[in-house]
């Protein structure tokens, strides 16, 4: 039995994946375009302003033909490898998450949620998108091409992971805290369980440093346009994991 839920976890996840690559590839992509020629654009006209000032400030235009060299950096992947890569790595990311998540279904099942499994396996999907995507996504949002600097790549993925965790967390205690109040009305159940949710959400936030890398003159709107694109990708993708594995549940029991 565990054999088959896996495998259903496998195909949910996989067709979820190729789903959100053809959301973000027609609606992020885009996107990720304008980003791309405005930090070409920049990189362009960052070499000239240095020839301007060295022309003026030495007759032989010294370092005018260092300044030079930044010319014609290519990308290493082609922008057609890149979305390659994206129906690619979301395939893989699919199948990864949809492995997981039936294991996780099968942990809980009976023991905690819903009874029935399409309605448990809606609510799990909810659940991992509110821990994984929506809780991080508040505090440090995703940024196009041109925002941010290279030198902390590394401390801000530190930072992104460890809202993942913290969101991993408060859903738990959240499940904790509405299981312990089982026995309670319907209205403080679900308070107690929004508290111990977004208590723990609001304190880690008020902690954490403040990331704010996005360069004066950037488009706002097209900030906002790739920050809605990149979580539209993720809700299309949970959403398609958590609706297809309920199709393919085969028991179904109230709720």
């Amino acid at each position: 039995m565990i054999t088959k839920l896996i495998v259903r976890g496998l195909v949910a996840g996989l067709l979820a994946g190729l789903l959100a690559a053809v959301f973000a590839y027609t609606v992020g992509e885009p996107r990720i375009d304008q980003a791309i020629a405005l930090e070409e654009a920049a990189a362009a006209a960052a070499p000239a302003a240095v020839e301007d000032t060295a022309a003026a400030t030495h007759s032989h235009g010294a370092g005018a033909g260092d300044a030079g060299h930044s010319h014609g950096e290519e990308a290493l992947v082609s922008r057609g490898g890149q979305r390659f890569g994206l129906f690619l790595a979301l395939g893989l990311y699919g199948l990864a998450a949809g492995g997981l998540f039936a294991l996780v279904h099968a942990a809980v099942r009976g023991r905690a949620g819903p009874r029935s499994e399409p309605v448990l396996a809606l609510t799990l999907a909810a659940a991992a998108f509110v821990a994984v995507v929506l809780v991080p996504f508040v505090k440090y949002p995703a940024n196009p091409p041109a925002v941010g600097d290279p030198g902390t790549i590394g401390r801000r993925t530190v930072l992104y992971l460890v809202a993942v965790a913290i969101g991993l967390l408060a859903v738990a205690a959240g499940v904790a805290a509405h299981r312990y109040a089982s026995g309670a009305e319907p209205g403080v159940r679900w308070l107690v369980t929004g508290a111990s949710v977004l208590v723990p959400v609001i304190a880690a936030w008020a902690l954490m440093p403040r990331v704010a890398e996005v360069p004066r003159g950037f488009p706002a709107d097209l900030l906002w346009d790739f920050r809605i694109a990149s979580l539209g990708t993720q809700v299309v993708f949970w959403a398609g994991i958590g609706v297809l594995f309920a199709l393919a549940a085969r028991r179904r029991a109230p709720v």
